[in-house]
């Protein structure tokens, strides 16, 4: 790998950025410009590669310490980009706050032909971190299974999960199987510590909530 200074102009991280944007950035190149310089031994580029190989969104300033050279003051740059984009990134997440919200969420699946499973994985803030189409299937012919529910809240470590499916028919009221797999998933996420907090079903005729009618 090339040092800084053996780069042409418009190639350094900065001023590629200044010429062809910041998407146009590797990961270790956004991690040079944030630290500006390297450090006596390893220019800049040759320790934002060892950053990069460590970091992630829950990298610790003792894991950072580590890199041999690298101070605290770098160490913590570091840690406050992380902590100030997790905290933009947090304020562009919808809350769920009312059972509108969440319709809101599921309106382009009520008039699908298939049946479509959504999960909906929410923080302890009721943020949504992320909304998954868990499977699709055969107008009621879907089944699912609590592991292909929860594997994924726990994977994103989420502390609630809201499920939905479509009902092509356009009736939206439950079917046996509808009502058993609930009870299936109030089980399972019992076990597992996980808040399930709805199951809807919607349709183009409307919504029917497990939580609005006692189910949940």
């Amino acid at each position: 790998m090339k040092k800084i200074n053996e780069l042409f102009y418009e190639d350094k991280p900065r001023e590629k950025l200044i010429k062809k944007g910041v998407k146009s950035l590797k990961n270790h190149e956004l991690i040079a410009v944030l630290l500006g310089s390297g450090i006596k031994g390893k220019d800049v580029l040759k320790l934002s590669k060892e950053i990069e190989k460590i970091i992630d969104e829950n990298v610790t300033l003792d894991q950072l310490l580590q890199i041999k050279g690298l101070g605290v003051a770098k160490a913590a740059q570091i840690l406050s980009a992380l902590e100030f984009s997790k905290r933009i990134l947090l304020k562009t997440h919808t809350k769920i706050e009312k059972t509108e919200d969440i319709i809101n969420e599921l309106k382009d699946y009520s008039d699908k032909k298939q049946e479509y499973f959504i999960a909906i994985y929410l923080d302890g803030a009721d943020r949504i971190i992320e909304k998954r189409v868990i499977t699709i299937g055969i107008l009621d012919k879907t089944i699912i299974h609590p592991r292909e529910v929860f594997a994924p809240a726990i994977e994103l470590r989420a502390a609630s999960v809201i499920i939905a499916h479509n009902h092509p028919s356009g009736n939206p009221n439950p079917s046996r199987y509808d009502i058993i797999l609930t009870d299936r998933l109030k089980e399972s996420a019992e076990i597992l510590g996980i808040d399930l907090i709805e199951h809807m079903i919607i349709s183009k005729e409307g919504y029917y909530s497990f939580n609005e009618n006692g189910y949940i």
